[in-house]
């Protein structure tokens, strides 16, 4: 049993606080808001997706170099959690450099793209393509946040949120030629 004042647990794993709805953020006056105005609703969205993504993970331990890169990603996606909820935490400019130079990367690697594509093919393709979902729309909720001037965004990571969603689509492209997996065009 956790204690509260125990040393070796400081934090409570719940306060009851936000039972009514409403929570606070870090580095606010800590001012209830409610959990569903814009500036929850990113942290939740980037929360969803790098959960996913630690997922993915682990169905991508098959292929390590997938797993590296979204291990990676994970790392960044705190960094930015960070940032929006009210920290002193900013993605620095190397790394948006680094996440477009790996889309390069596996551009080089895959055939050229003809067109729009179905999600799937494998397994982890498709998972990838679930993560590039949730990716756009933490993007979208991040970008909330900035626009109703809740929260001062470096431009970094916006950046690194809009090309985040580019690796996935890459990464899902590969895992399927790494599979053996052609890509399936609409028919429309």
């Amino acid at each position: 049993m956790f204690q509260k004042d125990a040393v070796y647990w400081p934090y409570m794993l719940y306060t009851g606080k936000g039972d009514t709805g409403t929570t606070t953020a870090f580095g606010c006056n800590q001012q209830r808001i409610s959990k569903s105005s814009e500036l929850p609703e990113a942290l939740g969205a980037l929360d969803e997706l790098n959960a996913f993504l630690g997922f993915v993970k682990m169905r991508a331990a098959g292929e390590p170099r997938i797993a590296s890169m979204l291990r990676e990603v994970q790392e960044t996606l705190f960094i930015i959690q960070a940032q929006v909820a009210g920290a002193d935490k900013k993605v620095k400019e190397e790394a948006v450099q680094k996440v477009g130079q790996m889309v390069n990367d596996i551009e080089k690697e895959v055939p050229p793209i003809k067109g729009f594509s179905i999600a799937g093919g494998t397994e982890l393709s498709a998972l990838l393509d679930v993560a590039r979902t949730l990716a756009r729309r933490a993007e979208r909720r991040v970008i909330a946040v900035k626009e109703m001037n809740l929260r001062a965004l470096a431009p970094e990571t916006l950046a690194y949120l809009n090309r985040l969603s580019s690796l996935l689509f890459a990464l899902a492209r590969l895992a399927n030629h790494l599979a053996g997996v052609a890509e399936e065009n609409p028919r429309y």
